[in-house]
């Protein structure tokens, strides 16, 4: 809804089409525990959004442009006691959500305002949520969302794709704000429970349909979604009914979801097309090569080594840092480790061993 709004309403209403929005949720609240829930809330929700919009419109100097635009989206109502809007009815929202993670990602904004703007407005995440992704304040984060949404607001930038030249830059920063999302989803940050299906789930629908999209499709898209794909793959091994989390190694591989794990495996071979590498290419690498293998004694740990070594030279994360240690200890066990040049000390392998592993 706040695609579609904005779409319409263009990028200088931001805020509006947000607080309309907002307005059709709380009047929901209000109303559905009373009159219950409509029978198409899809429509219901659209409507009044519409509505508010509409109205704060006709009190300002463009509402006889702008109400012209908004009415063409969806068939006139007189009043709200109206039929609410029919599915068919509804605005195509796809590229309506593209447009707004691309204009949230608008190279005018600094990097990490970015993200945390698509974040915000497209995936659905709270302040704290973003705060704790970014390991930074609630209120610096607030603080970023209103100084992003003024600089958008001030320059007037449009709304939709971006240029051809300008995709690249624009791309990267919409893939990291999915693959944030998908974290989120993937070991939850608040709450009692490790994993957020929904969140998970969403993340998974923007980086399928952005992968798919003839105007964002490229390598690195589909790496991205790979690599959701197949660690989300394991979501029904990853905890029991209680939610006590099961490390890798403890997971019964017939639970895994397997069917995605090929949905996985034939995305990542789209990502091969080109000669670009990048980090999500060899996240996904190393998840695919844990999908594969049948056991936790099986895996290919003298491949995860390599594709550690890469993906560290790439990033200089301490995380990779750490996780190559838990891959190196497993290649070491294996009495693989001469064959790398990866010998080690009986004291550090006790460590590695008893210590790092529990990270896999």
């Amino acid at each position: 809804m706040v695609a579609t709004l904005t779409r319409t309403l263009g990028s200088q209403h931001l805020a509006l089409a947000e607080d309309a929005v907002q307005d059709a949720l709380m009047t929901a609240m209000q109303q559905w525990p009373f009159r219950g829930v409509p029978d198409n809330p899809e429509g219901w929700l659209f409507q009044v959004a519409r509505n508010r919009a509409l109205d704060r419109l006709r009190h300002g100097k463009m509402a006889a442009e702008k109400t012209t635009a908004l009415a063409r989206e969806v068939p006139t109502l007189e009043e709200p006691g109206d039929a609410p809007l029919l599915r068919h009815e509804l605005p195509q929202v796809e590229d309506d959500q593209l447009g707004l993670l691309f204009l949230a990602c608008h190279p005018s904004l600094a990097a990490d305002a970015r993200v945390a703007l698509a974040l915000k407005l497209v995936c659905g995440f709270s302040v704290g949520e973003i705060a704790r992704a970014f390991l930074s304040q609630e209120s610096a984060i607030a603080q970023r969302l209103v100084r992003a949404k003024r600089q958008l607001r001030d320059e007037n930038v449009s709304f939709g794709m971006p240029a051809p030249a300008d995709l690249p830059e624009r791309l990267g920063s919409v893939l990291d704000a999915l693959y944030l999302m998908f974290n989120e989803g993937y070991a939850a940050t608040a709450g009692d429970r490790l994993i957020r299906d929904d969140v998970a789930e969403e993340a998974m629908r923007l980086a399928r349909m952005t992968a798919m999209h003839p105007a964002t499709t490229a390598p690195r898209a589909w790496a991205l979604l790979s690599l959701m794909l197949l660690h989300a793959a394991r979501f029904p091994a990853r905890v029991d009914e209680d939610g006590t989390p099961f490390l890798l190694r403890e997971q019964d591989r017939a639970r895994w979801n397997h069917p995605m794990i090929a949905e996985g495996m034939l995305a990542l071979d789209r990502a091969s097309a080109g000669d670009e590498v990048s980090a999500f290419h060899l996240e996904a690498g190393i998840a695919a090569c844990h999908a594969a293998a049948r056991s936790w004694e099986s895996t290919d740990w003298v491949e995860i080594v390599s594709l550690y070594d890469e993906l560290l030279a790439l990033t200089r994360s301490p995380v990779v840092a750490m996780n190559r240690a838990v891959a190196v200890s497993r290649v070491d066990v294996a009495g693989l480790a001469p064959q790398l040049g990866l010998a080690r000390s009986a004291p550090e392998q006790r460590w590695l061993t008893s210590r790092l592993s529990l990270l896999v």
